[in-house]
Order: structure tokens, then sequence, then C-alpha cells
């Protein structure tokens, strides 16, 4: 059902899959149950955690740390109120952790991607204070090869001038064939609604031709 102003949204932890074997076997319960599926990815300092938070009104169901990189395994929060899953996957670009747990992670990553058969789209996660950076590129370029919706998310506005937002709005969108990001900030709370409505559509329309990812 989709997202409306008198409802709203619930958001709880339903499992955390730390291993491709855990990940497939939530996968499975995710599609026997036909339920639509939204990701985030995004860079291990992106603010992924505190975004969660905010969507869900409270401000530790997702942890959060100075330090990034947190999130080692794939976190399935389901959204009760509108029948969907987010899927938050390990962020990427952290280089202090080891080159192991790096290639664990890429592998998760990679293996939801293209194993998830009820993903409606990936909500990339973006600094608003940075350029296009190359891993964002990369994982953008990924994506839309795997046949995949992307819902694009500048995050941090607070600390971003308008006319900073502005600028990498258009950055964006001049890499995503004319998709403009949406403009979020936790601290404020500015752009959430707008997000809960744009993931509510992706799950309400018809599942994408995934034949790329088989």
């Amino acid at each position: 059902m989709p997202l409306s102003a008198s409802v709203v949204p619930t958001l709880e932890l339903e499992a955390t899959a730390f291993n491709v074997a855990q990940l497939t076997e939530h996968l499975r319960r995710l599609e026997a149950r036909a339920e639509p599926q939204i990701a985030f990815a995004g860079r291990s300092n992106v603010g992924k955690s505190s975004l969660i938070n905010a969507l869900a009104g409270r401000k530790s169901l997702a942890k959060t740390s100075a330090t990034p990189g947190k999130t080692r395994s794939v976190n399935f929060y389901r959204v009760a109120s509108a029948s969907f899953t987010l899927a938050d996957l390990p962020g990427y670009g952290y280089a202090r952790c080891s080159k192991a747990e790096r290639i664990l992670w890429a592998k998760l990553i990679e293996q939801y991607l293209t194993s998830a058969r009820t993903l409606r789209a990936v909500a990339l996660l973006l600094d608003c204070r940075l350029e296009p950076q190359r891993l964002d590129r990369e994982l953008a370029n990924y994506v839309r090869g795997l046949n995949l919706p992307i819902l694009p998310v500048l995050t941090k506005a607070d600390k971003c001038t308008q006319a900073m937002q502005a600028d990498r709005q258009r950055q964006w969108a001049l890499l995503l064939d004319g998709v403009r990001p949406l403009v979020v900030s936790s601290a404020s709370r500015r752009g959430i609604d707008v997000l809960w409505k744009a993931m509510s559509a992706y799950c309400l329309s018809p599942a994408h031709d995934d034949t790329q990812r088989a």
C-alpha cells in the first residue's frame, strides 16, 4: 500500500546477514512472500545509519559511530505499514579495514544485487559535500548494468549551501541520464517525507526486467 500523510511508517530490524549463506536464506524468505525491496548503498561515511534512524523517527535503530565502516553486514528493515523492506548494504571505500574484510563486503554487495529478485531500486546515497567520487560512479554504472533503477539521494544537506546542493544535483543528473538526486538531511529531517514517497512509488511499480542478473 502507498504511504500517505495519515500513515506513520514503522521500521523494524528483521534480519542481519553476515555472510552469503545467511543472505541467501533471507532473500528466499522475502521472495516467498513477494515483498519488494529497496537497497541502501553508499560510502562508509555517507550517513546511511543516520538516515535510517531519521526514516524510522528513532535515534538508535541503526547503530551510528564516528568511525566509518561499522555496517559489516546486510541489515534488513521491514516497513510494516507499507509491506516492503529496506536492505542496508555494507558501506564501501573505508581504507582502514583489512583487505579480507573489504573483499567480504564486496561479495555481500554483489551477491545481494545479483540475487535479490524482489529488489525494486537502489537508493544510492551520496555525500552532498563532495564532487562525484570514483567509487560512487562505479557503483552507479554497475547497478545500471544490472538493469536496476537508481534512486540518487544527496545526504548531509544541512552542511551544504543551497548553491552547493544545486551544483551536486546538476553534476549527478549529467551522470545519471537526467535523474536529479533527492536532497535530504537526517539532522533537520529535510526531504525525509519525499524519500519515503519515492521509495513507496518504486515498490508499487511493476517489477523491472532482471534477466541480466540471472
